[in-house]
């Protein structure tokens, strides 16, 4: 049994306004087939297709203002409603009361405990080491819960191996903003191809897609049906990669942005809790589950544990 968590920063379900939402105006034929021609908008939710579901996710949990990266990605890999904890959502790195809360316990811990192979699929160049070892930076939630989880992040060497993926999927920024001139660099459909090959080879794997949210808060639409059109061709490739009967691929977010580019600020729409796989894993997985608190548990009952 496999499961990759892809997670798509700053992706909301919005409205069907090509004006203002990317997702609207894209063209994106592999994701409109899963969705039975449709697309990933507030409207179309909820949605149950022969090989991928659809429901909103409340990204907002109760707590006054609009959500924030640190404590909607907390949420998403312990299980707990850390802005409601804390008393208000927060962002975009953790403060000390939400470290603490991923210190204490998380999906990346608790599957490796329980004898899972769990891994971040991303790859980091050393000068992010060295920013987070001479304390310039700071660790966003994600890796912060991988690092207080005891898995290691993937380096330099594990991306020029093949052991790990770019950030921004097809390992052209290595090239363009890194300046490796050698980085290896992969087609969309090639690099999707590539992520569905290296996350079977663990029990649950994460890629982390933060530059979505980047593109709504500069409010780039071009930059946005770009960006979708190239993850369209990743998930066809992944698509292709994957075997749907035995594993479970979940798209999802941590709070609306790029879906309201009428704004640079975050939104308080749903985010799209979308799972592909076979009906009947499907089924067991998005049984209640209605917001990013759910999804941790209902990843641990796909394992058993």
């Amino acid at each position: 049994m496999n499961f990759l968590f892809l997670f798509l920063d700053g992706v909301g379900l919005g409205a069907n306004d090509p004006a203002i939402n990317p997702l609207a105006a894209a063209s994106m034929p592999v994701l409109e087939s899963l969705l039975g021609g449709r697309k990933m908008l507030g409207g179309t939710a909820p949605f149950e297709g022969k090989r991928a579901s659809l429901i909103p996710l409340d990204a907002n949990l109760g707590v006054k203002g609009v959500p924030q990266s640190a404590t909607g990605q907390a949420a998403l890999v312990t299980g707990r409603n850390v802005p409601a904890e804390i008393g208000a959502h927060f962002g975009p790195k953790p403060n000390s009361a939400v470290a603490a809360i991923l210190g204490s316990g998380n999906i990346f811990k608790t599957l490796n405990e329980h004898g899972r192979k769990a891994t971040l699929l991303n790859a980091y160049p050393p000068r992010y080491f060295e920013g987070i070892a001479s304390g310039k930076n700071m660790y966003s939630s994600i890796p912060m819960a991988v690092t207080s989880g005891g898995v290691a992040l993937h380096t330099e060497a594990d991306f020029f191996a093949g052991r790990a993926m770019a950030a921004d999927f097809t390992g052209a920024g290595w090239r363009e903003h890194l300046g490796y001139a050698d980085a290896p660099v992969r087609s969309p459909h090639e690099a999707g191809l590539h992520l569905g090959t290296l996350a079977r080879r663990y029990d649950f794997a994460f890629f982390e897609f933060w530059v979505s949210d980047y593109v709504g808060h500069y409010q780039d639409m071009e930059g946005a049906l770009k960006l979708l059109a190239e993850f369209d061709a990743v998930l066809g490739g992944l698509l292709g990669a994957w075997d749907e009967a035995t594993g479970l691929i979940l798209v999802t977010s941590d709070h609306g942005n790029m879906e309201d580019l009428s704004t640079r600020r975050h939104t308080t729409n749903p985010v799209p809790g979308l799972v592909i796989g076979a009906p009947g894993l499907r089924g067991e997985f998005t049984h209640g589950l209605h917001d990013l608190v759910g999804v941790t548990p209902a990843i641990m009952r796909f394992f058993g544990v």
